[in-house]
């Protein structure tokens, strides 16, 4: 529907290394505190965890208590929650990005680029489909983290008015993280949300969250370094009609089929 708005409210924590149940005490209080209208909530990649590359002891499957925890934080709050979790199925693991409604409708994204320097890809296994959810006349794009530096898979060929990424990003490359959601904006005249974690890992890598929105001509509508963070945004889909009437630069891409 022309003219409407979207609330997306991100979710910068400090992740408590590979303990749910203290993440999951996190984010409710955080979820709680949101003053503004709530409708997507936003948390980071492998929010319950950190970015651990332990799926034999930590992976659960779909109707596991961590999924259900996202179910019944979704109906409490009435409002959508995404975030990835380590999913197993079909003894295969995935990074996998739900798109939790607050009826319990669930809608997933599994990771596509596993990032083969920290290992992810000996350990879970690729996804081959994108994911675009529907919300209010607004088309939803998820990805995740690695994804960000493979712009085919995110091209926009009209298919999305948001773009999602959810990571775990560390500090010393915050730079490319930035510059690259940025880029993903103006190359597909698309309003982008970057959610990123802060503090420390078990790992020892730290992380300085850069939590960021970006309108459709690339501008910063918010970003947040270094501390925990919630904020919401209020996305326009008319300023997001006059971005793209106005510089119609999305009919003139390039066609790709995708897997």
């Amino acid at each position: 529907m022309a003219g409407e708005h979207l609330n997306i409210t991100l979710i910068q924590p400090d992740i408590v290394w590979e303990d749910k149940e203290a993440n999951f005490k996190q984010y409710e209080q955080l979820i709680s505190s949101i003053t503004d209208k709530k409708e997507i909530v936003v948390l980071p990649e492998m929010f319950s965890t950190g970015f651990s590359m332990a799926p034999e002891r930590l992976a659960e499957p779909m109707t596991g208590a961590s999924v259900q925890w996202m179910k019944d934080m979704a109906a409490k709050y009435r409002c959508i929650l995404t975030g990835s979790l380590i999913i197993e199925e079909e003894g295969k693991y995935y990074n996998r990005m739900l798109w939790v409604q607050p009826d319990g409708n669930t809608g997933y994204y599994d990771k596509r680029h596993l990032f083969g320097y920290a290992g992810e890809n000996e350990h879970y296994t690729a996804g081959t489909r994108r994911l675009i959810a529907q919300v209010k006349g607004w088309r939803i794009c998820l990805l995740v983290c690695y994804d960000l530096r493979f712009p085919v898979w995110a091209r926009n060929q009209d298919e999305y008015d948001v773009l999602i990424y959810i990571a775990n990003w560390p500090q010393r490359r915050n730079l490319a993280w930035k510059t690259l959601l940025q880029a993903r904006a103006i190359e597909n005249m698309s309003y982008v949300v970057g959610v990123n974690r802060v503090g420390v890992d078990g790992k020892g890598l730290a992380y300085s969250g850069d939590s960021s929105v970006f309108d459709p001509l690339g501008a910063t509508l918010w970003q947040q370094s270094d501390s925990v963070a919630v904020h919401t945004v209020t996305l326009s889909k008319d300023a997001l009609s006059d971005a793209r009437n106005h510089f119609p630069f999305l009919k003139d891409g390039d066609k790709f089929m995708f897997l």
